[in-house]
């Protein structure tokens, strides 16, 4: 009796210990063009699809999804639901930023989508961005260890300077106004700017950038944007994912390819462990 008792307490501390290990990966997964040629969304769709069955993160904060990739991926992510909508508003069709959540091992307690505009309740584009941008923020809770958590996902234009800027202040704004700072936080996507620049200064003030927290490993490319060319080297990091009031175990910036070598978006995917 007392050996199938213990058998039965490893048992639960193994479940709870899988429960309380969570995977984050944010990726920018490249638009729908046929533009692209080779690596047109079509030919390279069931193998990013292959790629997150394959690391099994409990969240994905996507970018540049379009609703038919939004519709592929829920599709074939069997145990994943998700929240968030297009930038152009519900129901629009329009690109989207969704946060795909293992639901097996989380629920979904809360919501939101705002705009990083100067009015960030209404759809609306701002200050000098090329197009609507938008925030997805959900609040989860473990089924086991019953800990909440905030995911954060987000885009920045891709040519306001005064908006990716302003986009992080808003941000900021957003997470102390909303009395999340003290809370476990993550905050992951593509924010189009460089380590050095002022947006990612602004937001390193009160989170942390989890590749540049020491003591865990550190693995993969430092860059993230590689623009589907297999040659030259990834420098260019413009993809993060920040936290506040966790622990990162393990950080990786996945180079992986295709099977004909190419690579499988313009992004690497980021993932981190806490």
């Amino acid at each position: 009796m007392k050996y199938f008792k213990l058998i039965l307490i490893c048992a639960f501390l193994v479940v709870s210990n899988s429960y309380a290990q969570t995977k984050i990966i944010t990726y920018n997964i490249r638009y729908s063009t046929p533009n692209d040629g080779e690596n047109y969304w079509e030919l390279r769709k069931d193998e990013i699809v292959e790629l997150l069955e394959y690391y099994n993160p409990d969240f994905i904060g996507i970018q540049e999804a379009m609703p038919s990739q939004l519709n592929f991926i829920a599709k074939n992510l069997d145990a994943y639901n998700y929240i968030g909508h297009g930038r152009d508003g519900l129901n629009t069709g329009s690109e989207g930023i969704p946060i795909f959540y293992n639901r097996t091992k989380y629920e979904l307690v809360e919501e939101k989508v705002f705009w990083l505009s100067e009015t960030p309740e209404k759809v609306s584009r701002g200050w000098d961005a090329a197009l609507n941008r938008i925030v997805v923020h959900g609040v989860f809770r473990n089924l086991i260890t019953n800990q909440t958590i905030d995911i954060v996902n987000t885009h920045f234009d891709h040519k306001g300077e005064i908006s990716r800027l302003k986009s992080a202040e808003l941000l900021i704004d957003y997470l102390r106004k909303n009395n999340l700072t003290d809370k476990k936080i993550v905050l992951m996507g593509d924010f189009n700017c460089l380590p050095t620049e002022s947006p990612i200064k602004l937001l390193e003030s009160e989170l942390k950038s989890s590749y540049r927290i020491k003591g865990f490993p550190v693995y993969g490319p430092f860059g993230t944007f590689n623009g589907f060319d297999t040659i030259e080297t990834v420098t260019k990091k413009i993809d993060y994912i920040f936290t506040k009031n966790i622990t990162i175990k393990k950080y990786r910036c996945i180079d992986d390819r295709r099977k004909n070598n190419l690579y499988l978006s313009d992004h690497f995917p980021i993932m981190i462990e806490i």
